[in-house]
Protein backbone atom coordinates (compact mmCIF):
# COMPACT_ATOMS: atom_id res chain seq x y z
CA UNK A 1 0.00 0.00 0.00
CA UNK A 2 1.27 3.61 -0.91
CA UNK A 3 2.60 4.64 1.96
CA UNK A 4 3.26 1.95 4.16
CA UNK A 5 6.90 2.52 4.13
CA UNK A 6 8.41 3.32 7.48
CA UNK A 7 10.30 7.11 7.63
CA UNK A 8 13.72 6.49 8.62
CA UNK A 9 14.35 9.79 10.42
CA UNK A 10 10.87 9.98 12.10
CA UNK A 11 12.23 8.17 15.22
CA UNK A 12 15.11 10.56 15.51
CA UNK A 13 13.06 13.93 14.88
CA UNK A 14 10.85 11.80 17.92
CA UNK A 15 13.82 11.42 20.09
CA UNK A 16 15.47 15.16 19.62
CA UNK A 17 12.08 16.83 19.95
CA UNK A 18 11.69 14.94 23.40
CA UNK A 19 15.28 16.07 24.84
CA UNK A 20 14.07 19.89 23.71
CA UNK A 21 11.09 19.11 26.26
CA UNK A 22 12.45 17.84 29.07
CA UNK A 23 15.11 20.82 28.59
CA UNK A 24 11.91 23.32 28.43
CA UNK A 25 10.47 21.33 31.64
CA UNK A 26 13.64 22.08 33.41
CA UNK A 27 13.93 25.68 32.85
CA UNK A 28 10.52 26.21 34.18
CA UNK A 29 11.30 24.24 37.17
CA UNK A 30 14.74 26.38 37.57
CA UNK A 31 12.62 29.46 37.63
CA UNK A 32 13.57 30.30 33.70
CA UNK A 33 10.80 32.49 32.19
CA UNK A 34 7.40 33.75 32.93
CA UNK A 35 6.35 33.76 36.04
CA UNK A 36 9.59 34.45 37.29
CA UNK A 37 10.38 36.64 34.67
CA UNK A 38 8.54 39.20 32.52
CA UNK A 39 6.00 37.77 29.72
CA UNK A 40 8.29 39.55 27.03
CA UNK A 41 11.72 39.01 28.56
CA UNK A 42 14.51 37.44 26.56
CA UNK A 43 14.39 34.55 29.19
CA UNK A 44 10.84 33.93 28.16
CA UNK A 45 11.26 33.93 24.61
CA UNK A 46 14.38 31.41 25.40
CA UNK A 47 12.15 28.56 27.06
CA UNK A 48 9.02 29.42 24.61
CA UNK A 49 11.32 28.74 21.40
CA UNK A 50 12.65 25.61 23.32
CA UNK A 51 9.16 24.58 23.80
CA UNK A 52 7.95 25.34 20.15
CA UNK A 53 10.76 24.88 18.20
CA UNK A 54 12.74 22.49 19.50
CA UNK A 55 9.69 20.11 20.89
CA UNK A 56 6.46 20.96 19.13
CA UNK A 57 7.94 21.72 15.25
CA UNK A 58 10.29 18.64 15.51
CA UNK A 59 7.72 16.44 17.12
CA UNK A 60 4.95 17.58 14.14
CA UNK A 61 7.52 17.65 11.64
CA UNK A 62 8.84 14.15 12.65
CA UNK A 63 4.73 12.75 12.69
CA UNK A 64 4.66 14.36 9.64
CA UNK A 65 7.27 12.60 7.44
CA UNK A 66 5.26 9.39 8.70
CA UNK A 67 1.41 10.07 8.23
CA UNK A 68 1.57 12.36 5.61
CA UNK A 69 2.21 9.56 2.95
CA UNK A 70 -0.39 8.04 4.91
CA UNK A 71 -3.38 10.68 4.47
CA UNK A 72 -2.71 11.12 0.84
CA UNK A 73 -1.32 7.26 -0.37
CA UNK A 74 1.68 8.44 -1.52
CA UNK A 75 5.34 8.07 -0.97
CA UNK A 76 7.45 10.47 0.52
CA UNK A 77 8.98 12.76 -1.78
CA UNK A 78 12.75 14.00 -1.08
CA UNK A 79 13.31 12.32 1.84
CA UNK A 80 17.00 11.90 2.05
CA UNK A 81 16.82 16.11 3.15
CA UNK A 82 15.06 14.98 6.29
CA UNK A 83 18.43 14.97 8.15
CA UNK A 84 19.75 18.18 6.83
CA UNK A 85 16.16 20.11 7.71
CA UNK A 86 16.63 18.22 10.95
CA UNK A 87 20.58 19.87 11.61
CA UNK A 88 19.57 23.00 10.79
CA UNK A 89 16.56 23.49 12.68
CA UNK A 90 18.79 22.41 15.58
CA UNK A 91 21.54 24.58 14.68
CA UNK A 92 18.98 27.64 13.79
CA UNK A 93 17.51 27.00 17.54
CA UNK A 94 20.83 26.86 19.30
CA UNK A 95 21.80 30.07 17.90
CA UNK A 96 18.52 31.69 18.26
CA UNK A 97 18.70 30.72 21.92
CA UNK A 98 22.44 31.90 21.92
CA UNK A 99 21.22 35.47 20.64
CA UNK A 100 18.28 36.01 23.49
CA UNK A 101 20.29 34.97 25.96
CA UNK A 102 22.99 37.36 24.82
CA UNK A 103 19.76 39.90 25.12
CA UNK A 104 19.43 38.78 28.47
CA UNK A 105 22.85 39.29 29.90
CA UNK A 106 23.51 35.75 31.10
CA UNK A 107 26.06 35.32 28.65
CA UNK A 108 28.98 37.36 26.71
CA UNK A 109 27.41 36.29 23.34
CA UNK A 110 26.73 38.78 19.88
CA UNK A 111 23.14 39.39 19.53
CA UNK A 112 23.79 38.44 15.98
CA UNK A 113 23.07 35.25 16.63
CA UNK A 114 19.49 35.81 16.38
CA UNK A 115 19.83 36.60 12.80
CA UNK A 116 22.13 33.76 12.25
CA UNK A 117 19.64 31.53 14.14
CA UNK A 118 16.87 32.81 12.39
CA UNK A 119 18.41 32.48 8.94
CA UNK A 120 18.97 28.37 9.49
CA UNK A 121 15.82 27.82 11.16
CA UNK A 122 13.90 29.28 8.16
CA UNK A 123 16.34 27.44 5.97
CA UNK A 124 15.86 24.27 7.67
CA UNK A 125 11.52 24.69 8.01
CA UNK A 126 11.78 25.33 4.55
CA UNK A 127 13.41 22.41 3.24
CA UNK A 128 10.92 20.16 6.00
CA UNK A 129 8.11 22.02 4.19
CA UNK A 130 9.26 21.25 0.51
CA UNK A 131 9.58 17.35 1.98
CA UNK A 132 5.67 17.43 3.10
CA UNK A 133 4.22 19.87 0.45
CA UNK A 134 5.99 18.35 -3.06
CA UNK A 135 4.50 14.72 -1.42
CA UNK A 136 0.69 16.56 -0.61
CA UNK A 137 1.41 18.20 -4.16
CA UNK A 138 1.68 14.98 -5.90
CA UNK A 139 -2.13 13.36 -4.18
CA UNK A 140 -4.18 16.57 -5.55
CA UNK A 141 -7.34 16.90 -4.50
CA UNK A 142 -6.63 16.63 -1.21
CA UNK A 143 -8.77 15.33 1.44
CA UNK A 144 -9.91 16.96 4.44
CA UNK A 145 -7.25 15.93 6.66
CA UNK A 146 -4.89 16.85 4.39
CA UNK A 147 -6.00 20.06 3.98
CA UNK A 148 -5.55 21.14 7.44
CA UNK A 149 -2.04 19.75 7.20
CA UNK A 150 -1.58 21.71 3.95
CA UNK A 151 -2.89 24.95 5.48
CA UNK A 152 -0.41 24.05 8.83
CA UNK A 153 2.68 24.08 6.74
CA UNK A 154 1.60 26.92 4.99
CA UNK A 155 1.25 28.85 8.65
CA UNK A 156 4.63 27.29 10.22
CA UNK A 157 6.59 29.01 6.64
CA UNK A 158 4.41 32.54 7.70
CA UNK A 159 5.32 32.13 11.42
CA UNK A 160 8.92 31.21 10.71
CA UNK A 161 9.35 34.65 8.54
CA UNK A 162 7.27 36.86 11.03
CA UNK A 163 10.02 35.31 13.40
CA UNK A 164 12.59 35.80 10.95
CA UNK A 165 11.63 39.65 10.67
CA UNK A 166 11.50 39.49 14.67
CA UNK A 167 15.18 38.33 14.53
CA UNK A 168 16.83 41.25 12.59
CA UNK A 169 15.24 43.94 14.13
CA UNK A 170 16.37 42.69 18.03
CA UNK A 171 19.59 41.73 16.81
CA UNK A 172 20.35 45.60 15.46
CA UNK A 173 21.43 44.21 11.88
CA UNK A 174 18.85 45.30 10.15
CA UNK A 175 16.89 48.30 11.66
CA UNK A 176 13.70 50.12 9.52
CA UNK A 177 10.51 51.26 10.45
CA UNK A 178 9.09 48.08 8.85
CA UNK A 179 10.52 45.75 11.28
CA UNK A 180 9.95 48.22 14.43
CA UNK A 181 6.33 48.12 13.58
CA UNK A 182 6.26 44.60 13.12
CA UNK A 183 8.32 43.58 16.77
CA UNK A 184 5.89 46.17 18.13
CA UNK A 185 2.75 44.96 17.09
CA UNK A 186 3.15 41.88 15.39
CA UNK A 187 3.84 39.03 18.31
CA UNK A 188 0.23 38.33 18.45
CA UNK A 189 0.30 37.88 14.81
CA UNK A 190 3.50 35.51 15.57
CA UNK A 191 2.17 33.46 18.03
CA UNK A 192 -1.63 32.95 16.22
CA UNK A 193 -0.01 31.66 13.39
CA UNK A 194 2.19 29.59 15.16
CA UNK A 195 0.14 27.51 18.09
CA UNK A 196 -3.21 28.23 16.57
CA UNK A 197 -2.19 27.47 12.77
CA UNK A 198 0.59 25.29 12.52
CA UNK A 199 0.30 23.08 15.55
CA UNK A 200 -3.27 23.20 16.11
CA UNK A 201 -4.41 22.83 12.32
CA UNK A 202 -1.29 20.03 11.98
CA UNK A 203 -2.91 18.40 15.09
CA UNK A 204 -6.45 18.57 14.10
CA UNK A 205 -5.97 16.94 10.65
CA UNK A 206 -3.12 14.20 11.48
CA UNK A 207 -5.71 13.58 15.32
CA UNK A 208 -8.56 12.84 12.68
CA UNK A 209 -6.80 10.15 10.82
CA UNK A 210 -4.50 8.59 13.75
CA UNK A 211 -8.37 8.85 15.76
CA UNK A 212 -10.30 6.78 12.76
CA UNK A 213 -7.39 4.41 12.24
CA UNK A 214 -6.40 3.36 15.48
CA UNK A 215 -10.57 3.10 17.18
CA UNK A 216 -11.42 1.85 13.77
CA UNK A 217 -14.54 4.72 13.57
CA UNK A 218 -15.87 5.40 10.64
CA UNK A 219 -15.37 8.81 8.74
CA UNK A 220 -15.43 12.32 10.62
CA UNK A 221 -19.56 14.02 9.63
CA UNK A 222 -18.15 15.23 6.53
CA UNK A 223 -19.99 18.91 7.37
CA UNK A 224 -18.70 19.02 10.45
CA UNK A 225 -14.58 18.52 9.68
CA UNK A 226 -15.36 20.73 6.59
CA UNK A 227 -17.03 23.36 8.80
CA UNK A 228 -13.95 23.06 11.45
CA UNK A 229 -11.35 23.59 8.44
CA UNK A 230 -13.35 26.98 6.75
CA UNK A 231 -13.72 28.35 9.78
CA UNK A 232 -10.83 28.19 11.03
CA UNK A 233 -9.06 28.85 7.95
CA UNK A 234 -10.78 32.16 8.00
CA UNK A 235 -9.67 33.37 11.84
CA UNK A 236 -6.00 32.50 10.15
CA UNK A 237 -6.66 34.90 7.23
CA UNK A 238 -8.20 37.16 8.94
CA UNK A 239 -5.13 37.34 11.89
CA UNK A 240 -2.26 37.04 8.55
CA UNK A 241 -4.04 40.07 6.83
CA UNK A 242 -3.56 42.19 9.82
CA UNK A 243 0.45 42.03 8.76
CA UNK A 244 -0.75 44.62 5.99
CA UNK A 245 -2.49 46.52 8.83
CA UNK A 246 0.62 46.61 11.15
CA UNK A 247 3.27 47.78 8.76
CA UNK A 248 0.80 50.39 6.96
CA UNK A 249 -0.77 52.03 10.32
CA UNK A 250 1.45 50.91 13.29
CA UNK A 251 -1.35 49.86 15.20
CA UNK A 252 -2.26 46.56 17.12
CA UNK A 253 -4.76 44.44 15.68
CA UNK A 254 -7.35 44.60 18.48
CA UNK A 255 -10.71 44.53 16.59
CA UNK A 256 -9.20 41.49 13.94
CA UNK A 257 -7.92 39.70 16.87
CA UNK A 258 -11.20 39.33 18.76
CA UNK A 259 -13.18 38.27 15.87
CA UNK A 260 -10.67 35.67 15.42
CA UNK A 261 -10.56 34.39 19.29
CA UNK A 262 -14.85 34.31 18.35
CA UNK A 263 -14.42 32.37 15.22
CA UNK A 264 -11.73 29.87 17.23
CA UNK A 265 -14.17 29.08 20.01
CA UNK A 266 -16.68 28.45 16.95
CA UNK A 267 -13.93 25.71 15.99
CA UNK A 268 -13.15 24.28 19.12
CA UNK A 269 -16.81 23.58 19.70
CA UNK A 270 -17.10 21.91 16.34
CA UNK A 271 -13.94 19.63 16.48
CA UNK A 272 -15.19 18.68 20.14
CA UNK A 273 -18.27 17.58 19.30
CA UNK A 274 -16.81 15.43 16.17
CA UNK A 275 -14.22 13.87 18.39
CA UNK A 276 -16.96 12.79 20.58
CA UNK A 277 -18.72 11.29 17.87
CA UNK A 278 -15.64 9.64 16.61
CA UNK A 279 -15.10 8.11 19.99
CA UNK A 280 -18.72 7.12 20.08
CA UNK A 281 -18.99 5.36 16.76
CA UNK A 282 -16.11 3.33 16.87
CA UNK A 283 -16.19 -0.19 16.29
CA UNK A 284 -13.11 -1.15 18.72
CA UNK A 285 -14.92 -1.12 21.95
CA UNK A 286 -11.40 -1.24 24.10
CA UNK A 287 -10.54 2.04 24.22
CA UNK A 288 -6.59 2.41 24.34
CA UNK A 289 -4.28 4.11 26.55
CA UNK A 290 -3.19 6.74 23.78
CA UNK A 291 -7.01 7.35 22.72
CA UNK A 292 -8.31 7.47 26.60
CA UNK A 293 -4.99 9.57 27.56
CA UNK A 294 -6.16 12.00 24.53
CA UNK A 295 -8.74 12.68 26.15
CA UNK A 296 -6.89 14.75 28.48
CA UNK A 297 -5.84 16.84 25.81
CA UNK A 298 -9.41 17.63 24.35
CA UNK A 299 -10.45 18.65 27.56
CA UNK A 300 -7.44 20.70 27.86
CA UNK A 301 -8.57 22.24 24.21
CA UNK A 302 -11.84 23.48 25.65
CA UNK A 303 -10.43 24.61 28.69
CA UNK A 304 -8.33 26.73 26.64
CA UNK A 305 -11.11 28.12 24.56
CA UNK A 306 -12.93 29.36 28.26
CA UNK A 307 -9.50 30.47 28.96
CA UNK A 308 -9.65 32.82 25.80
CA UNK A 309 -12.98 34.24 26.87
CA UNK A 310 -11.65 34.85 30.13
CA UNK A 311 -8.90 37.82 27.74
CA UNK A 312 -12.14 39.93 26.61
CA UNK A 313 -12.26 40.92 30.54
CA UNK A 314 -8.81 40.73 31.33
CA UNK A 315 -5.76 41.13 29.53
CA UNK A 316 -3.26 41.04 31.78
CA UNK A 317 -0.24 38.88 31.41
CA UNK A 318 -1.34 36.54 33.68
CA UNK A 319 -4.12 35.81 31.70
CA UNK A 320 -2.33 35.09 28.69
CA UNK A 321 0.67 33.05 29.92
CA UNK A 322 -2.17 30.97 31.45
CA UNK A 323 -3.92 30.34 28.11
CA UNK A 324 -0.65 29.42 26.46
CA UNK A 325 0.29 27.60 29.23
CA UNK A 326 -2.82 25.44 28.91
CA UNK A 327 -3.05 25.25 25.43
CA UNK A 328 0.74 24.65 24.96
CA UNK A 329 1.15 21.64 27.53
CA UNK A 330 -2.42 20.54 28.26
CA UNK A 331 -3.76 20.32 24.56
CA UNK A 332 -0.46 20.37 22.00
CA UNK A 333 1.73 18.41 24.67
CA UNK A 334 -0.71 15.90 25.84
CA UNK A 335 -2.15 15.03 22.85
CA UNK A 336 1.66 14.66 21.27
CA UNK A 337 2.24 12.47 24.42
CA UNK A 338 -0.09 10.38 24.38
CA UNK A 339 -0.09 9.62 20.47
CA UNK A 340 3.48 8.61 21.20
CA UNK A 341 2.61 6.24 23.57
CA UNK A 342 0.91 4.48 20.30
CA UNK A 343 2.98 5.48 17.40
CA UNK A 344 5.90 4.66 18.76
CA UNK A 345 5.48 0.88 19.52
CA UNK A 346 3.25 1.05 16.13
CA UNK A 347 6.36 1.96 14.21
CA UNK A 348 8.70 -0.57 16.08
CA UNK A 349 6.41 -3.26 15.59
CA UNK A 350 6.41 -2.62 11.52
CA UNK A 351 10.22 -2.12 11.40
CA UNK A 352 10.76 -5.24 13.96
CA UNK A 353 8.00 -8.02 13.33
CA UNK A 354 6.59 -6.53 10.00
CA UNK A 355 9.48 -8.57 7.44
CA UNK A 356 8.69 -11.90 9.46
CA UNK A 357 4.96 -11.34 9.69
CA UNK A 358 2.74 -14.67 8.41
CA UNK A 359 6.21 -16.55 8.87
CA UNK A 360 7.09 -16.31 12.99
CA UNK A 361 4.89 -16.15 15.78
CA UNK A 362 4.77 -12.38 16.68
CA UNK A 363 3.78 -10.17 19.16
CA UNK A 364 0.77 -7.78 19.32
CA UNK A 365 0.98 -3.83 18.52
CA UNK A 366 0.04 -3.70 22.56
CA UNK A 367 2.16 -6.24 23.65
CA UNK A 368 5.32 -4.22 23.04
CA UNK A 369 3.73 -1.58 26.54
CA UNK A 370 2.71 -1.84 29.86
CA UNK A 371 -0.77 0.36 29.76
CA UNK A 372 -1.81 0.29 33.38
CA UNK A 373 1.85 1.24 34.26
CA UNK A 374 1.60 4.21 32.19
CA UNK A 375 -1.91 5.63 32.82
CA UNK A 376 -1.88 6.86 36.04
CA UNK A 377 1.42 8.86 34.94
CA UNK A 378 -0.19 10.45 32.37
CA UNK A 379 -3.56 11.26 34.92
CA UNK A 380 -0.55 13.16 37.21
CA UNK A 381 1.03 14.87 33.95
CA UNK A 382 -2.46 16.66 33.32
CA UNK A 383 -3.32 17.32 36.67
CA UNK A 384 0.15 19.06 37.21
CA UNK A 385 -0.67 21.27 34.17
CA UNK A 386 -4.03 22.24 35.38
CA UNK A 387 -2.48 22.95 38.60
CA UNK A 388 0.05 25.19 36.88
CA UNK A 389 -2.49 26.99 35.39
CA UNK A 390 -4.27 27.70 37.91
CA UNK A 391 -0.70 29.16 39.91
CA UNK A 392 0.00 31.19 36.93
CA UNK A 393 -3.92 32.86 36.94
CA UNK A 394 -3.25 33.36 40.66
CA UNK A 395 0.18 34.64 40.86
CA UNK A 396 1.96 31.93 42.66
CA UNK A 397 5.33 31.26 40.77
CA UNK A 398 6.80 28.97 43.61
CA UNK A 399 3.82 26.65 43.56
CA UNK A 400 3.73 26.88 40.05
CA UNK A 401 7.39 25.74 39.98
CA UNK A 402 6.32 22.87 41.41
CA UNK A 403 3.58 21.90 39.76
CA UNK A 404 6.02 22.20 36.75
CA UNK A 405 8.11 19.76 38.99
CA UNK A 406 5.41 16.89 38.91
CA UNK A 407 4.41 17.71 35.00
CA UNK A 408 8.84 17.13 34.67
CA UNK A 409 8.80 13.64 36.40
CA UNK A 410 5.25 12.52 34.91
CA UNK A 411 6.98 13.24 31.46
CA UNK A 412 10.09 11.47 32.71
CA UNK A 413 7.84 8.03 33.36
CA UNK A 414 5.50 8.56 30.20
CA UNK A 415 8.96 8.44 27.23
CA UNK A 416 10.99 5.82 29.67
CA UNK A 417 7.85 3.59 28.29
CA UNK A 418 8.56 5.00 24.42
CA UNK A 419 12.15 3.50 25.59
CA UNK A 420 10.94 0.22 27.07
CA UNK A 421 8.62 -0.62 23.80
CA UNK A 422 11.37 0.53 21.41
CA UNK A 423 13.62 -2.10 23.12
CA UNK A 424 11.04 -4.63 23.39
CA UNK A 425 11.88 -4.81 26.93
CA UNK A 426 7.99 -5.86 27.80
CA UNK A 427 7.64 -8.25 25.11
CA UNK A 428 7.69 -11.99 26.01
CA UNK A 429 10.77 -13.79 25.87
CA UNK A 430 9.61 -16.46 23.30
CA UNK A 431 8.20 -13.67 21.13
CA UNK A 432 10.64 -11.29 21.53
CA UNK A 433 13.24 -11.82 18.25
CA UNK A 434 12.22 -14.17 16.33
CA UNK A 435 14.38 -15.18 13.19
CA UNK A 436 15.08 -12.65 11.05
CA UNK A 437 14.54 -9.95 12.92
CA UNK A 438 16.70 -7.40 14.76
CA UNK A 439 16.14 -5.51 17.66
CA UNK A 440 15.45 -1.31 16.84
CA UNK A 441 17.78 1.15 17.25
CA UNK A 442 16.83 3.35 19.75
CA UNK A 443 16.78 6.56 17.72
CA UNK A 444 17.00 5.51 13.90
CA UNK A 445 14.77 3.50 11.63
CA UNK A 446 16.72 0.85 9.81
CA UNK A 447 14.37 1.05 7.48
CA UNK A 448 13.64 3.80 4.34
Amino acid sequence: MPGAALSRWTITYFAVALLFLFLGETMMVAGVGFPSAPLRAPETLMLVHIITIGWLTLLFLGALLQFVPVLVGRSLRAERLALPALLLIVIGLVCLEGGFAALAGVVSLHTHDLAVGAGALFLGILIAVTIIGLTLWQARPLTVPARFVAIGIGCLVATATLGGTFALELSGINENEIFSRLVLNGLPIHAVLGLGGWMSFTAIGVSYRLLMMFMLSPDSAARVSRAVLWIGAGALMLVAGGIAFIIAFAAPLNASLTIAGIFAIVVVGLYASDVVRIYRRRVRKTVELNSSASVGAYGALVASALLLTVLYFDHGDNAIAALIYAFVFGWLTGLGLAQLYKIIPFLTWLECYGPVLGKSATPRVQDLVREKDASVWFVIYYASVAAGTICILLAQANLFRSACLIQFLASIVIVAQYVRARRLADVAPALQLPAGTRRPNLFLSRSS
